[in-house]
């Protein structure tokens, strides 16, 4: 009776904390600052305490107990370097407020993710801001952070883009604007945060640049060249702040097949990565393609380049095929086929419109036979 009475005073007082949040925002808006500003961002953070610690009290044994053999890299970057094994994880897209989606697709898989994704923008608003609260929440569980990075930069206020009139487009040739430093306090701001933040997080910055349709800091409005420039700039800003903590991830889209040129170099880059999405027959440009097709076929051009290599985004839809026997084909001979694999990590999206015009669900949670088909088969990556 008492753990009953406990945890309802637990959801109610998260609830009016957010309340109260959400009302206050809402009333100052975007102009709030000062005493105010860290008046509700006070309240954001106790939220966040408050979750961590409700998920980590109701286990027998604490989700970060059982990840305590990854302390060593959640704090030291260089114990990454040569990790045992492959690092699993997870993007939810409802973990955006709170993390009990990626506790409850770990307990539907009976595993536990050393890696929690999130994502977020650049951009002047509250939540392109460095995300502390998750990052500290996502390290609290024991996980380390890995968070993709997307250069929007059309989400900067007047400050960052004054040169430009009107009608001038922040993206075109945006990464030459990156390198001519018109978003350094950006920037530094962050670079600050995520070292002060004291954890290691994998960051992947710019992903899928060499693809010339989805993302604003492709080929389609910068040279491959601008690329590197804008990536070594970021980097070495941040090894200017000291913010040694980053491991940078760059992730090329392995379908277009030219991207050596987007590459920064050895010096400049700590893990590669790629997706892994199999849409099946969604869409007319696609079809149903098996891992070997989408990733094995492609793992010797990722190889090449000696670098750990995260899998950031895994998953097959339903449409077109049997997604159980994709999963278990994908973890045969995993490791004895692809070595060089150091994380591999779930794309768990309920509602993604990203790609096409309709919503589409990779979420396994509710499709027995995939869980089951996971489950018989992750022992295979131990």
């Amino acid at each position: 009776m008492k753990k009953i009475i406990y945890r309802l005073i637990l959801v109610l007082g998260a609830i009016a904390i957010g309340v109260a949040l959400v009302a206050g925002l809402a009333f100052f808006g975007d102009k709030s600052t000062g005493p105010v500003q860290d008046f509700f961002n006070s309240l954001n953070k106790s939220v966040h305490n408050m979750e961590g610690d409700y998920i980590l009290k109701r286990r027998t044994v604490s989700r970060a107990q059982r990840l305590s053999w990854l302390a060593p890299a959640l704090r030291n970057v260089d114990s990454l370097k040569n990790i045992k094994g492959i690092l699993l994880g997870a993007y939810d897209n409802r973990a955006d407020i709170s993390l009990q989606p990626i506790v409850d697709l770990e307990d539907s898989l009976k595993t536990t993710f050393p890696l929690i994704q999130i994502y977020t923008a650049w951009g002047s608003k509250r939540e392109q801001k460095f995300p502390i609260e998750k990052v500290r929440s996502i390290s609290t569980l024991g996980s380390i952070p890995v968070i993709t990075w997307e250069p929007w930069l059309n989400d900067f206020s007047e400050g960052e883009n004054a040169d430009l009139t009107a009608t001038q487009d922040p993206n075109k040739n945006g990464l030459k604007r990156i390198v001519d430093g018109k978003y350094d306090n950006y920037l530094r701001q962050w670079a600050i945060e995520a070292r002060n933040s004291g954890v290691t997080i994998l960051l992947r910055m710019g992903h899928e640049m060499n693809d010339p349709y989805r993302y604003p800091w492709g080929p389609q409005n910068n040279e491959p060249n601008d690329f590197v420039a804008a990536w070594k700039h970021v980097v070495e800003l941040f090894r200017r702040e000291k913010a040694t903590n980053i491991v940078w991830v760059w992730a090329p889209h392995l379908a277009y097949g030219e991207f050596d040129a987007f590459y920064p170099g050895s010096d400049w880059v700590d893990w590669t990565g790629t997706g892994t999405l199999n849409y099946g027959t969604v869409a007319p440009w696609s079809q149903w393609w098996t891992f070997e097709e989408i990733f094995g076929n492609h793992y010797p051009s990722l190889e090449a380049f000696k670098k750990p290599i995260l899998i950031s985004e895994f998953g097959s839809l339903a449409v077109g095929g049997d997604r159980s026997k994709w999963y278990a084909e994908a973890f045969r001979g995993f490791e004895e086929k692809y070595p060089s694999v150091k994380g591999l990590m779930f794309f768990h999206h309920g509602n993604d419109a990203s790609t096409t015009y309709q919503s589409l669900n990779w979420q396994i949670t509710s499709d027995p036979a995939v869980l089951d088909s996971i489950r018989s088969n992750l022992f295979r990556l131990k």
